[in-house]
């Protein structure tokens, strides 16, 4: 005997894409500007990934896009910061640790935090419609 399967719908909205399209680039701006606090960019990283993981493969690709193009910006900024934590000894006994500190968090918030308010505002601007998802009960 077949059991026939239910399906229902759900359905994201316009405003829930939005805010996916723009939540990554949103925490990645934050993190990097609290950079010097240092314990919200850890935090970030790690609730990032879990973040990229669940939008990864939403049904909406421009979610997916966005996210990607402020993944790349974040991942290698991060990965800039432990190079510099591994090496920026050397060049702190050139021109001072504290220098150094404010370079890289300069050099950080230039990479990451314009493009991600560009990116904000596009995804603002987008025309999302809501979606109609159909899910197995």
């Amino acid at each position: 005997m077949m059991e026939s399967a239910s399906n229902t719908h759900h359905i994201i909205t316009a405003k829930q894409q939005m805010r996916s399209a723009q939540g990554f680039t949103f925490f990645s701006c934050l993190a990097v500007l609290l950079l010097p606090l240092v314990i919200p960019l850890f935090i970030w990283v790690a609730a990032s990934i879990f973040m990229y993981a669940a939008a990864a493969n939403h049904p909406n690709h421009k979610i997916c896009e966005y996210m990607t193009k402020s993944a790349y910006r974040f991942y290698s900024t991060f990965a800039l910061l432990v190079v510099m934590a591994f090496f920026g000894f050397m060049l702190g006994e050139k021109i001072g640790v504290l220098n150094v500190l404010f370079l890289v968090w300069g050099i950080s918030v230039l990479l990451v935090v314009p493009l991600g308010i560009r990116d904000m505002l596009r995804a603002s601007k987008e025309d999302w419609q809501d979606m109609k998802m159909e899910i197995e009960a």
